[in-house]
């Protein structure tokens, strides 16, 4: 198997006043280079918090999270900020534009965090807005732009920097089912065209349907679903 990351026994518990919430009790999962997984489960499963932990926005209470270099070695991360700007693009289902940036400014952001030159950038953004659909839209602010319209900024901000991992957390889930098919099948073209993996957090069967494998989070741990790959043992609870 050609890995991009490693989940191992993973458990992440919160605390709700005088009481613990345990979210992931020992969620065992591998994710392969290029594919499109959805992660399935009921509204408080854990898909979020999973999706945050692999993005680095959290940390476990136990377990690891083992990402692997182009060379299929272990990578090594030392600055956490530096590593996601580098190589996860997130997406969420509020979006999180910046209200008072332009849809060309917004998406420039994770370059200039990078140091990207403003006009190597502003390019690269102006290029990716064209891709999903947003040409004409460029110096429009996120108020200005439908629902399905900033999440397309959103998803070509999460591909700026060209991320080896798109995290997308229910990126459909403020959007009609019309909408909501274009911005799937936008994302699934994007990962063929970019050759990135994709990973998805959705309630929606329908949505979860359209990826090349589904795995389900019940009670803390992984159900396997489907998988396009059925000769690899790829995830166990």
């Amino acid at each position: 198997m050609d890995l991009l990351l490693t989940i191992k026994d993973l458990h992440k518990t919160y605390k709700l006043g005088t009481s613990k919430i345990s979210v992931l009790r020992g969620v065992n999962l591998m994710v392969r280079k290029g594919e499109f997984m959805a992660i399935r489960g009921a509204s408080g499963a854990g898909k979020s918090t999973l999706l945050h932990l692999i993005g680095r926005l959290d940390v476990p209470d136990s377990g690891e999270i083992v990402f692997y270099d182009e060379t299929g070695k272990i990578q090594e991360i030392t600055d956490l900020a530096v590593w996601r700007n580098r190589n996860v693009g997130f997406i969420f289902q509020a979006y999180y534009l910046l209200p008072e940036l332009t849809a060309i400014e917004n998406v420039m952001l994770p370059a200039r965090l990078a140091r990207v030159p403003s006009k190597v950038a502003a390019e690269r953004a102006k290029k990716l807005l064209e891709k999903v659909g947003l040409g004409e839209r460029l110096h429009h602010r996120p108020r200005e732009l439908s629902g399905g319209e900033q999440q397309r900024v959103a998803i070509a901000r999460a591909i700026m920097n060209s991320p080896r991992l798109v995290l997308a957390d229910e990126p459909t889930g403020n959007l009609d089912s019309k909408t909501s098919d274009e911005i799937i099948n936008l994302l699934s073209s994007l990962k063929n065209e970019f050759g990135v993996t994709l990973v998805i957090a959705t309630h929606d069967s329908r949505i979860a349907e359209k990826a090349q494998r589904q795995v389900e989070i019940v009670d803390g741990k992984i159900n396997h679903l489907t998988d396009n790959f059925p000769n690899d043992d790829c995830c166990s609870g």
